[in-house]
Formats: structure tokens, sequence, C-alpha cells
């Protein structure tokens, strides 16, 4: 079974995959570390990284290979990243794709408390960093990351716990996967 978890910051992708792979046994593959590891790597914060990456497509393009190098060589798999639908989608490699979105402020307070500063902080960060991901994908991929039409299951997490969206992605993954 090859699942993908996509949505923004805040949403609770990584706290969810980690369960949801835990119950059923996959492997998971963060895009979101791999990114942050360039951004250190390049001793760069995740906004101003984000912003070389406006200009420059090979960040994104190598990421997304990688992603879909990973996805083609399993079949029991859990990939987490906002383009992991799209980009599966687009090499014809089947997956059960799944969209998390939840409130910004409660994002924002998530991203606070995994990160620190305040939640006023973060949401300026995540509204600018949404701001440059949309254009990238779009100028890259064409696509409209708000699009949600490839998506199998969407789930606003604003009001549920970790634990509650993993047991919903797990039940529906498991029944289209039989």
């Amino acid at each position: 079974m090859r699942i993908t978890i996509s949505g923004p910051p805040g949403s609770g992708k990584t706290t969810v995959c980690r369960i949801v792979a835990k119950k059923l046994g996959l492997e998971t593959v963060v895009s979101g570390d791999i990114f942050r590891q360039l951004a250190k790597e390049s001793a760069m914060s995740l906004a101003d990284f984000g912003s070389m990456c406006e200009s420059d497509p090979e960040v994104d393009r190598r990421l997304d290979e990688r992603m879909v190098e990973i996805a083609r060589s399993k079949d029991d798999l859990l990939l987490e990243g906002r383009l992991t639908a799209h980009m599966l989608t687009r090499h014809g490699i089947p997956a059960f794709r799944v969209f998390m979105c939840a409130d910004l402020d409660i994002r924002a307070a998530r991203v606070a408390e995994r990160e620190g500063g305040t939640p006023a902080q973060r949401k300026k960060e995540i509204i600018e960093r949404e701001e440059c991901e949309a254009r990238r994908y779009l100028a890259y991929y064409d696509i409209d990351i708000l699009d949600r039409s490839i998506y199998d299951l969407v789930i606003d997490t604003t009001f549920l716990t970790p634990e509650q969206v993993a047991e919903l992605i797990c039940e529906a993954a498991v029944a289209h996967h039989d």
C-alpha cells in the first residue's frame, strides 16, 4: 500500500504520518525533512531558502525527482510532501492520496509550539512560505496547489487529534486498497 499525505505547514502531516506508518507498517519519507536539511546545509532560514528556490528551480526538481524515485522503488510506503500526490499522479504511480488542512491560526500555533517563536510571527512566515510555494509550483510544474481534485481524502484537522486523523486515514486507505 502506497499513501501520500499532503497539506500546508502546521496541518499535522508529519505527526500523523508517524502514527499511520506505525499502524500500517509502512516506511515513511518526509519531504520537509529533506527540504529543511537542504536549507540548513545552505546556512539559510526556511523563508530565505524558499525564496532562493523561487529563482532556482533545481532544488525543487531534485527533491521531487527523489520522491518519485523512492515511490517507484517500493510498494509499502508513506510519502509526505506538498507535491507528492501531484508528482505520483503525473508519473502514473498508484497511491491513496490524502490532503490535510487546518485553520491558519491553529497551524501557526502548532508551528510556534514545535519550532519556537510566537504564533503571530509563525503566521506571517506561513503566509509568506505558502505564497512562495504557490508561485513556484505554478511556474515550475503548472500545479495549482489549491486544487484538491486529485486527492482521495481531504481532512480538516483543526479540531481533531493526530490519533483521530490517523485513524480516519488508516480506515480509508485500507478500504481503498481492498
